[in-house]
């Protein structure tokens, strides 16, 4: 133990500090408290879960989180195809103001675009974001495995939705 800094309380005992935690103690007590803060010290303290305990008793459940999942791939940018779609959407707005102001008839609309990282349903040929998909293509399978539709009614309506029009509703 080092005998550096020596400290008198007003009980005329010499106090030495710990070589840890700089607290300092009578010498007979100070020996008894080395190794436990030297194992104190080298132990990672778990951080408290305030939640675990306000919990506790209660009959409310705990929901862990779901584990992380591995890191996905980097998909391809596509900033290019998206900026050239804004950049022709401003054109086409311009000259529909202009046909306004003018008298003119509107210009046609541009054909959709289709972003490539969408997946198409084979069902109802929409498209989604990848976990939509496969939220969505579930849902579909179960949608049409209940219908009974009539094939020359769904080949209308793909060649309605490809034109860019809505569909006739089927009257009952």
């Amino acid at each position: 133990m080092a005998e550096a800094l020596l400290v008198v309380s007003d009980g005329n005992q010499k106090l030495f500090p710990c070589e840890v935690c700089g607290r300092c103690f009578a010498t007979d007590v100070l020996e008894r408290h080395g190794p436990i803060c030297i194992k104190l010290f080298n132990k990672k303290r778990k951080p408290f879960n305030s939640l675990k305990q306000r919990l506790q008793g209660t009959d409310i459940p705990t929901v862990s989180k779901a584990p992380q999942s591995k890191a996905q791939p980097m998909r391809k940018s596509n900033w290019r195809q998206q900026h050239e779609d804004f950049i022709n959407a401003i054109r086409l707005a311009k000259q529909c103001t202009l046909a306004l102001k003018e008298g003119q008839p509107l210009p046609p609309p541009p054909p959709p675009t289709i972003n490539p990282d969408y997946i198409q349903c084979p069902y109802c040929m929409r498209r989604f974001n990848e976990t939509a998909a496969q939220r969505h293509i579930n849902f579909c399978k179960n949608q049409t495995s209940r219908r009974v539709f009539d094939s020359n009614q769904m080949a209308a309506r793909l060649a309605a939705r490809a034109q860019g029009k809505a569909p006739a509703s089927p009257k009952k």
